[in-house]
């Protein structure tokens, strides 16, 4: 079964950065295309940005242009780089397959301050 493990969220002003991890155990983790989601109170889990296993990448629009997402196939980490934060990106964050394959981890907490 593969473990699914975020990291390197926390509180931030408005305009910060942030940048997190997502290192899995186990699993043909490098053929696969992995995807950053999120969840904000009272909302769906929504797919925020994805990674194929060779590195292209596409994003929602709604972060388009300040969230980048990359991905280490040796370390089995996929990670988001997020810039100019506003706080309706305040949400707990989660990786998964594009196809949520894999169990969800215990997702990170990102907060945002106006």
């Amino acid at each position: 079964q593969v473990q699914l493990v975020e990291s390197g969220g926390g509180l931030v002003q408005a305009g910060g950065s942030l940048r997190l991890s997502c290192a899995a155990s186990g699993g043909t983790f490098s053929i696969r295309s992995m995807g950053w989601y999120r969840q904000a109170p009272g909302n769906e889990r929504e797919l925020v940005a994805t990674v194929s296993s060779h590195g292209s990448t596409n994003y929602a629009d709604s972060v388009k242009g300040r969230f980048t997402i990359s991905r280490d196939n040796a370390k089995n980490t996929v990670y988001l780089q997020m810039n100019s934060l506003t706080p309706e990106d305040t949400a707990v964050y989660y990786c998964n397959t594009v196809t949520a394959t894999w169990s969800w981890g215990q997702g990170t907490q990102v907060t945002v301050s106006s």
